[in-house]
């Protein structure tokens, strides 16, 4: 098992890691809208979606892998409203690969962020 950790991506905010590889998979973490130093990206749910992306493509790039290895994905949402507008930063992102993904309403996420994203992806 090896822990990743990356200064391209906001550091954890507890006690837990950015993701762990084990036997060649990436498990991330979710990832809220902060930006590398900690910062919130306060915003509409596109403007923070992008930087959830931005943050796991940091954390696939010091694993060695690709969001074309994503698998599976799971998205927190404060608002199921914000489901059409998500999907086109996410479908943006994704391209024409398209992983396995649950999308679930909450409460509340962590800094009150509108969305929270975590993967599971193959390294080559």
């Amino acid at each position: 098992m090896k822990i990743i950790a990356t200064q391209q991506a906001p550091q954890a905010i507890g006690p837990y890691s950015q993701a762990i590889v084990s036997d060649n998979m990436l498990y991330t973490s979710g990832q809220i809208p902060l930006d590398a130093e900690g910062n919130f990206v306060d915003g509409d749910i596109k403007t923070q979606t992008k930087q959830v992306l931005k943050n796991l493509d940091a954390v696939f790039r010091a694993a060695n892998t690709h969001s074309a290895n994503v698998i599976k994905t799971t998205v927190f949402l404060a608002n199921m409203e914000d489901f059409a507008a998500f999907n086109e930063v996410y479908a943006e992102f994704f391209g024409s690969h398209k992983p396995a993904r649950s999308t679930i309403a909450v409460k509340t996420l962590p800094k009150n962020a509108l969305v929270e994203i975590e993967c599971i992806a193959k390294i080559d």
